[in-house]
């Protein structure tokens, strides 16, 4: 088990069950007490979780969103063929809106170079493109980014978000069902997305199996502002049923 993998595995049973010993851990894991010592000590420093002497508990309520530091590492391979069929629903020509994320940071990696017009809406976003090679065109809007997370949000974003309209907005999501629609952990962002999709003539979700089917508590729109949804196989049979009879054409990888 490679180190990426055994940060992954620590971070989701420490969350799915609030405390573990390092004793646990490497019994879950099959690395010494030492390596799992390493490991918290690693992962508290990101901000995934809290180590005490013996063992370490999560920093997350029930509803709150794992660190981007965290979800950087989770369903990687997911994210990268999502972001290969979102990035060939563009066409060249297009103006590009691209929300914050990390399934959207995938999107801009293959952007670069692309004779499109694209504004990011994370820093991270922003550190990829701010160096793309012509024909590409970068729009850099203003806002505050989000602590830990690099998402701009706040008056500034929303500003730069009602002057300009988009031919596509490539949207991530938080949590999508067909009954509570989009949702965001965060007010401020979801108050962004919802400016997104206002400035858009089209709206492409990207969001990997683990978002369909989940609810977050900041209410971004109904399903069916959605046009297209890319997601991958493990999305739910239930929700992707219900998602198309809301009017969204689906794109599974």
């Amino acid at each position: 088990m490679s180190t990426v993998e055994r940060h992954r595995l620590i971070a989701q049973a420490v969350r799915e069950a609030g405390t573990l010993t390092v004793a646990e851990l490497a019994d879950l894991t099959g690395a010494s007490d030492m390596t799992v010592r390493r490991d918290l000590d690693q992962l508290a420093a990101q901000g995934v979780l809290e180590r005490f002497r013996g063992g370490a508990r999560t920093l997350l309520l029930r509803g709150d969103e794992p660190p981007f530091a965290l979800r950087t590492h989770e369903a990687v391979d997911a994210k990268r063929r999502i972001a290969a069929e979102v990035a060939s629903l563009i066409t060249d020509g297009e103006t590009v809106l691209l929300d914050s994320g990390t399934t959207c940071l995938e999107v801009a990696r293959l952007l670069r170079g692309r004779q499109i017009t694209v504004m990011p809406l994370s820093l991270q976003a922003i550190g990829v493109l701010g160096d793309a090679p012509e024909p590409t065109a970068l729009l850099v809007p203003g806002g505050r980014p989000r602590a830990g997370e690099g998402a701009l949000t706040g008056p500034l974003t929303l500003a730069s978000l009602s002057a300009l309209r988009f031919d596509t907005a490539v949207l991530g999501c938080c949590g999508l069902t067909s009954g509570d629609g989009m949702t965001a952990y965060d007010l401020d962002e979801a108050a962004v997305k919802k400016a997104v999709v206002t400035s858009a003539r089209r709206v492409i979700a990207a969001a990997d199996g683990s978002k369909l089917g989940r609810t977050a508590h900041a209410y971004v729109g109904p399903s069916s502002l959605v046009d297209i949804l890319v997601t991958d196989a493990t999305a739910p049979a239930d929700e992707i049923s219900a998602l198309e009879n809301n009017g969204t054409t689906l794109k599974i990888v």
